[in-house]
């Protein structure tokens, strides 16, 4: 296909999907519990709103951390019925989430929390969704589908990464080709979230890192949108600058509160952000690799992103530029290309530091030209400042082979 021929069909379609978010209503931001002892807090205000059955969403190693307890023993006491669904999995799909509805019905649940990394939230979401509009979650996919008001839905983030709890979007799996379809809906939005920084201090190193990567990958390509406006940006911003701040400390520090509830807050910020801005080209690739190789959404991000930064730079190199300043990186006299360079170079040490290479050992080269046409597709369908087209792809995937 031509390029500008691309370029142009990108350009109506990025233009008429803008309208049709204009013409939606718009998301409400969650209110929001945060601090330790907060989701505690959440559980209180949950049960004042008058659900008398609340169906938690979950996996089953936080319910054997003793997590989900923490939340569901304050409801309980409260006087709530309620009923664990704990068998989310990464990368969730239409059949768990079909599974999640079964409980829901089972229990006539009226209120669904979610207790867990974006994978939890997500699931909850779609059951959420689907459980007041015909019990089907496949028909959730696309745009706004929600046509009857979702269950009461609630959040409490582990992670601090995906900013789901704030965000408009959910990510399910199909089981069979792995293929990701978005629910885009504003009314999917939790309605109260807990930023609880003791649910985090026990992360592991790697989620640590790869979750803060995720955060960092929103705010970064929010920040770079063709849709970024005064306000993002300025969530944008302060999402950058505390994560290069507060991720290492989470890293080396797991049990830092501070650390963790700098965190916590700062992935709601780039949560917040791509409510307006979108996602971009870095999500496009990440999507497919964990879709191909189940490679942890976060870390794809991290090693995807200087890749496509590289890219995209000469589109984007005042924005660049800024990014280094506003992290400190290099002279203020440099040139906008040496701080651009100088930026993107920070998110590689910063990866480096966490122990996160250049490279996926899981891709293959036989798989890179299918991976690239999903890839450009998906990209094709988000305001990016440079679209990228079949053979950029590819070399970008290549450079990230062993």
């Amino acid at each position: 296909m031509d390029v500008s021929l691309a370029g142009i069909k990108h350009s109506v379609f990025i233009n008429s999907l803008k309208l049709l978010i204009k013409l939606a209503p718009s998301a409400t931001t969650p209110m929001s519990f945060v601090g330790a002892g907060s989701a505690a807090q959440l559980s209180e205000h949950i049960a004042r709103l008058g659900l008398k059955r609340v169906m938690i969403v979950t996996d089953k190693p936080l319910v054997e951390l003793g997590i989900v307890a923490k939340a569901g023993d304050v409801l309980t006491a409260a006087g709530v019925d309620v009923t664990i669904y704990d068998g989310v999995l990464p990368d969730p799909t239409f059949e768990l989430v079909e599974m999640g509805l079964l409980v829901q019905r089972q229990h006539q649940c009226d209120g669904v929390l979610a207790i867990g990394g974006g994978s939890a939230i997500d699931t909850a979401k779609t059951i959420a969704a689907a459980a007041t509009n015909g019990g089907n979650a496949r028909a959730m996919v696309g745009y706004f589908k929600a046509k009857i008001q979702p269950l009461p839905l609630f959040a409490i983030p582990t992670t601090s990464g995906t900013g789901s709890e704030v965000t408009f979007g959910a990510v399910i799996s199909d089981a069979v080709s792995h293929e990701k379809f978005i629910v885009g809906d504003s009314k999917i939005v939790p309605r109260a979230v807990a930023l609880d920084p003791k649910l985090m201090t026990g992360l592991p190193q790697a989620i640590t890192a790869a979750t803060g990567m995720d955060a960092l990958t929103h705010a970064v390509e929010a920040y770079l949108s063709t849709w970024a406006t005064p306000q993002n940006d300025a969530y944008a911003k302060m999402a950058i600058k505390m994560i290069f701040e507060y991720l290492p400390v989470a890293y080396d520090k797991g049990a830092d509160l501070h650390a963790r509830e700098q965190m916590s807050i700062a992935a709601y910020y780039a949560g917040l952000t791509i409510n307006e801005a979108v996602v971009g080209n870095v999500h496009a690739i990440a999507h497919q690799l964990g879709a191909w190789y189940a490679t942890p959404h976060g870390l794809a991000n991290a090693i995807v992103m200087p890749e496509v930064l590289r890219f995209s730079k000469d589109a984007v190199l005042d924005k660049l530029a800024e990014l280094a300043d506003l992290i400190e990186v290099g002279d203020r006299s440099d040139t906008p290309s040496m701080k651009a360079d100088n930026f993107i170079n920070a998110i590689v040490q910063l990866n480096e530091s966490f122990g996160i290479g250049t490279t996926l050992d899981a891709i293959r080269i036989p798989d890179i030209t299918a991976i690239a046409v999903r890839a450009v597709k998906e990209g094709a369908g988000y305001p990016v400042p440079k679209l990228m087209d079949q053979q950029e792809c590819e070399q970008m995937i290549r450079a990230m082979c062993v």
